[in-house]
């Protein structure tokens, strides 16, 4: 089967689910009807390594060229019969294929347990509400992990599950470090990767050769890759892309680089990579060809072009990614460590979408927003979102979407939830937000409905002073109520947290701590991750780092990656040794515990007592107002049709009737009592704000009707009745 393009995706990102990149520009080829196959090489040479003939190949090669050294390794070394005996077992049941196996691995006498194994008394306790299989795939990830040590140990020690030889791509402003490693004899691993390869692209025979480099940690094996096709298929063109090339390489000059490739492309690959596949063909003269954002090496010199005055394509003519080609049900899912919102990732089959391109917000100052990944927005309908998300559930039957947005937008999430509901379609979904007002207590439970799991976002730094230099647009109290509707509604809600920000206090990561502690233990917040702050090139606080009391430590532009900047804080805090107590602090809090504790107690060094009130966070959240409705607001009811009774009540000689509706919903069944009069317009009314109606009614509308006939709106609508519906499924969007 031939094909003019191959896009892979290298060694290492996700064991669960495949990267998104390639399915993108598959989806996008499909509508230019140019034929293409991807390939994840990250899963496949896992699989091949971790097998029973892959560990077989595996253990000869370290007991012929280089033992065991320390305790650990021999341990594994020694125990490599029940390693052969368990490896397909234990993979199969990662893959979803072998769900009874999940008692055996529960038990003390299956897997062989090495040095990652000796976590697992501290970690009992949160077993305690992990299910059998979550357990299990916990244990079999150690026992991988245990494997992985060995692999680090004896055959290659830039081995990582997600990430392969990362600090090599790290390497920054110079090439030398990695061109250095690239001149080096291939790898065990290396090898592995280069067989794989070679069966594709042999049966494939590709004009154009395509490497999406997501992270530093798929640099290297990226540039394994096209060195092994450049030695072995000279006639494919290579082109490499992706998020770190985006960040990292806009500056490139370092012509060893095109060694290796052909072209690299910067931001929106789509028109780049058509423009590539026109000028690889026979029928354009050189001096014809045009480029969108591509580097190219001309007379021995890196030169950059963007000569074509095409524009890029909208977001509503690229496409639905296309997963074909990919090993979906080879997967693994993997539970590395007990965080709710890491499991997310690392568990389950994702499918990729986005929103809205880039980011509706834009002001950052930790952000690359002078980037178009982030600066250029421009959100999708959301029909048409819908519409990509059936093709997907139809095409792979798999129902899990993740949005990968900078950040959600508020109204076009809403849009997609109504448009998931009205066509009655069984989905999961979460995504990435900022925690601004917009997302009510009605909104978190319309995208509840829809199937909305989990959300995640940026409380960053918890201090109002540093959320306005960041000029993140929201307060810590803000953040709270917020977090408060999306876990009230039973979404989980997982908070990125930053310490070392420029001019950040001691006192002010105290103090945050302190409002991070809180919120978990007002169970607003069930997941979170600390970040250190680092400094980026394109981000304002890079670009203008006067205006934040940061001096930057080079200025020079190296010839390579330029992105993250080493810089002083003028401040002279070591945000460093704040690190451990932080992390550990929030695991506990993850788990509900330790909220009793000092702040003091998480560190071994003296710092000041929290300027926090203890009940700041409680505050916030009983300080909403709740008798207030934008007139524009719409009106939608999720509910079914309620039975209607009438019954007529009489005291001290005075008779009137009463309506009593009775509505049932997925968990129980409730009553109503309103006037006979009202109760006839609430059950007439509900019909129209259905979901399902075509008409879609607001707050203004709904007073209006209902004063056509009676009086007081006001006093009927913030009764008792209503506000019991209000809990129900009658939302004011």
């Amino acid at each position: 089967m031939k094909t003019e393009v191959l896009a892979i995706t290298p060694p290492f990102t996700q064991l669960n689910t495949p990267y998104p990149a390639t399915a993108y520009i598959k989806g996008f080829l499909n509508t230019k009807s140019i034929l293409s196959f991807q390939a994840d090489l990250g899963i496949e040479v896992i699989l091949a390594l971790f097998s029973k003939s892959g560990l077989t190949d595996l253990f000869a090669h370290v007991e012929r060229f280089c033992l065991p050294k320390t305790d650990n390794c021999k341990r594994i070394y020694a125990l490599k019969a029940d390693y052969l005996r368990t490896i397909d077992a234990v993979i199969a049941f990662l893959q979803g294929k072998n769900p009874t196996l999940a008692l055996q691995i529960c038990g003390d006498d299956f897997l062989p347990q090495a040095a990652r194994f000796e976590q697992l008394e501290e970690l009992d306790w949160a077993f305690g509400t992990m299910g059998t299989q979550d357990k299990a795939k916990h244990l079999a990830t150690l026992y991988l992990e245990d494997l992985s040590d060995l692999v680090v140990e004896c055959v290659d020690e830039n081995f990582g599950f997600s990430r392969y030889a990362e600090r090599l791509g790290r390497s920054a402003n110079s090439f030398d470090y990695l061109y250095a490693a690239l001149l080096n004899p291939p790898t065990y691993i290396d090898r592995i990767l280069s067989s794989i390869l070679q069966e594709k692209l042999a049966r494939l025979e590709p004009k154009l050769f395509l490497i999406s480099v997501p992270f530093p940690g798929n640099l290297y094996s990226a540039l394994r890759c096209a060195q092994w096709v450049k030695a072995n298929f000279p006639e494919i063109k290579i082109a490499m892309g992706g998020g770190f090339p985006n960040t990292e390489l806009r500056s490139l000059t370092d012509s060893r680089v095109f060694e290796f490739v052909d072209f690299i492309t910067l931001d929106d690959g789509e028109l780049p990579i058509e423009l590539l596949i026109q000028n690889i063909g026979d029928s354009i003269p050189d001096e014809m060809k045009m480029y969108k954002r591509t580097f190219l090496l001309e007379n021995g010199k890196v030169v950059y072009k963007n000569d074509s005055f095409r524009k890029d394509y909208k977001q509503a003519d690229v496409g639905t990614p296309d997963y074909a080609d990919l090993l979906l049900s080879e997967y693994i899912s993997v539970i590395e460590i007990v965080n709710p919102m890491h499991r997310m990732w690392s568990d389950g089959r994702w499918n990729k979408l986005t929103m809205a391109h880039g980011c509706y917000w834009g002001k950052c100052t930790f952000c690359d927003i002078s980037l178009d990944y982030i600066k250029v927005y421009e959100p999708v309908q959301a029909a048409q979102i819908v519409d990509r998300i059936e093709e997907l559930c139809t095409k792979i039957g798999q129902n899990g979407f993740h949005f990968v947005d900078e950040a959600a937008p508020p109204a076009l999430m809403r849009e997609v939830a109504l448009e998931i509901i009205r066509r009655k379609l069984t989905v999961t979904w979460w995504t990435n937000i900022r925690f601004e007002k917009s997302f009510t207590a009605d909104l978190c439970l319309l995208l509840k409905a829809s199937g909305c799991i989990a959300v995640s976002g940026g409380l960053e730094v918890a201090s109002d002073r540093l959320l306005k230099l960041i000029d993140k647009g929201v307060t810590v109290e803000q953040v709270a109520k917020v977090t408060r509707n999306f876990t009230a509604a039973g979404i989980m809600v997982h908070a990125y947290l930053m310490y070392g920000y420029p001019t950040q206090t001691v006192q002010e990561t105290v103090d945050s701590l302190e409002m991070v502690r809180q919120l978990f233990e007002a169970g607003t917040l069930q997941s979170g991750f600390w970040h250190q702050f680092a400094m980026t090139a394109h981000s304002p606080v890079g670009m203008y780092p006067d205006q934040f009391n940061v001096v930057k430590q080079t200025t020079e532009v190296g010839a390579f990656a330029n992105n993250d900047i080493n810089y002083t804080d003028k401040t002279g805090i070591d945000h460093n040794r704040f690190s451990y107590g932080l992390k550990k602090s929030l695991f506990n809090f993850m788990h509900g515990l330790c909220f009793d504790y000092e702040l003091q107690d998480w560190f071994d060094f003296k710092i000041p007592r929290t300027k926090i009130a203890p009940n700041f966070i409680e505050s916030a959240l009983n300080s909403d107002a709740h008798f207030s409705t934008k007139t524009t607001a719409k009106v939608i009811w999720l509910g079914g049709k309620p039975d209607i009774a009438y019954v007529t009540k009489s005291k001290k000689g005075n008779t009137w009737e009463m309506a009593t509706l009775t509505f049932h919903d997925k968990r129980k069944s409730f009553t109503i009592q309103t006037s006979k009069e009202e109760g006839i317009w609430l059950a007439k009314i509900l019909d129209k704000v259905h979901i399902s109606s075509e008409k879609v009614y607001t707050f203004a509308e709904i007073k209006v009707d209902f004063e056509l006939g009676m009086q007081n709106f006001e006093l009927f609508w913030y009764a008792k009745p209503v506000n019991t519906l209000r809990q129900a499924g009658l939302l004011v969007l």
